[in-house]
């Protein structure tokens, strides 16, 4: 089966009553669990980012906490992992200040991460790209923000 384009899908979509979109909604929910996380993000979190990010921080101190560090290998394995879901957040969310505000927040707890990352170049390497992608998303932003992050920045960099 080929999938429809989203065009032809909204021109479908607009024909449904409200009843028929409710289900098809909570089909789409139940059917994988991205979909049901993107949904309780519009519906209950996209109204409050801050405390949408302040929830993800949470799960990625949680989820630092549990890092194996008998070896570089367990470390890496983790951070990719934390990092693949932290990408999810973002794009749920959309937003750049958000992008911003999550990634720098990564690469602080990844700067302070024991055994520290000085010791693995591939570890390094996500350190310095996730630092590449905070800067460009933060370019994007007002220049008072822009300010703001980039004090977060040298921070994390010093």
């Amino acid at each position: 089966m080929k999938a429809a384009t989203i065009k032809v899908l909204k021109d479908e979509l607009k024909h449904q009553n409200q009843d028929e979109l409710l289900e098809l909604c909570l089909k789409l929910a139940r059917f994988k669990k991205e979909n049901k996380e993107l949904l309780t993000y519009l519906l209950f979190e996209a109204s409050n980012e801050d405390h949408y990010i302040e929830s993800i921080k949470i799960q990625v101190d949680e989820s630092f906490s549990e890092i194996n560090t008998k070896s570089f290998f367990y470390i890496r394995k983790s951070i990719r992992k934390i990092l693949s879901s932290l990408k999810k957040f973002i794009r749920y969310s959309k937003k750049k200040s958000t992008e911003v505000e999550l990634l720098l927040y990564f690469c602080l707890k990844l700067k302070q991460l024991k055994p520290s990352i000085s010791k693995s170049i591939r570890l390094q390497n996500i350190f310095e790209t996730q630092m590449r992608m905070a800067k460009k998303a933060m370019y994007t932003l007002h220049e008072d923000l822009q300010y703001d992050y980039t004090m977060l920045i040298e921070e994390i960099e010093n």
